[in-house]
């Protein structure tokens, strides 16, 4: 599933291209995605013009100006979307199920084979009470907090817990968009064992921790995001970061910094890598 930098190299590659565009037509092929596509909302985007590109968590956000105030077209890419920029004319990709169509020629099109996506339109003034922004946590990185996150930041949401770490790390309600690929290495980087408590983390950890965090969400983006399976950005660029990974996927090989052997855990269904003599 795309996490924060890969919505985040997303954004960065469609704002050059939408930003001052204007909306000619919206067309939904097929609207049983995660939640329903509703037709009639996103026709209503059409002679709207597109005023910044933002994100919030996994989500993109394409703030746009009409008529009647401003809206934000709000989208998910799920497990398997990919939202592009092509041609108007361009034939329809398989699993293309909704298509913005711009006035300069050009179409913004997603195409999620497992339509776990989420599109929809909500007045920009009530996004922060949204179902689906009111519980998320921080934002890792600047612009969107008023400044990178911070060992105190973490230490103070984490006051009166007591489970692993690493679950903790990918509690959205906590810190938005670090998923399992990155809250992964970001705690091979700390040196902190994925199953230790974060009722035994001192200040200390807590401070490699949060700017192991920012480190790799940073990286990743300068990389393009990690593409295992579908990402892709704005021009349909696969991401390379997975070329860095230190432990995530590497089961079996050897640690970079010491020689042991990568293990696989389990950890809330999902699979958990770390290095048993540098991770403690």
């Amino acid at each position: 599933m795309p996490e924060l930098p890969e919505i985040e190299v997303l954004r960065r590659s469609l704002a050059p291209r939408l930003v001052g565009e204007a909306v000619a037509r919206v067309a939904v092929r097929e609207p049983r995605l995660r939640e329903r596509v509703r037709p009639r909302e996103l026709a209503g985007l059409a002679g709207q013009t597109v005023r910044a590109l933002g994100r919030r968590g996994k989500y993109l956000l394409i703030h746009l100006d009409g008529k009647k105030g401003c809206q934000t077209l709000v989208v998910h890419l799920g497990m398997s979307g990919r939202l592009t920029l092509a041609e108007g004319r361009a034939p329809d990709e398989p699993h293309e199920h909704v298509a913005i169509y711009l006035r300069s020629g050009a179409k913004l099109r997603l195409r999620d084979p497992r339509r776990f996506g989420l599109v929809r339109v909500v007045a920009t003034d009530r996004l922060a009470r949204d179902p689906h922004f009111a519980g998320l946590g921080l934002e890792p990185l600047a612009p969107e907090a008023a400044e990178d996150l911070a060992g105190t930041m973490l230490r103070e949401a984490a006051r009166g817990r007591r489970g692993p770490v690493k679950s903790f790390l990918m509690d959205a309600g906590v810190v938005v968009g670090v998923g399992n690929i990155y809250a992964t290495e970001a705690l091979f980087r700390a040196g902190i064992h994925p199953l230790r408590s974060v009722a035994r983390l001192s200040p200390a950890r807590w401070d490699l921790l949060a700017a192991a965090v920012v480190a790799v969400l940073r990286q990743a983006i300068g990389q393009g995001g990690t593409t295992l399976n579908d990402f892709a950005d704005g021009e349909g660029r696969s991401g390379y970061f997975q070329v860095s990974l230190s432990a995530y996927g590497r089961e079996g090989e050897p640690c970079g910094a010491c020689g042991a052997a990568i293990r696989r855990i389990v950890q809330s269904s999902r699979s958990t890598f770390y290095c048993p003599r540098c991770q403690r």
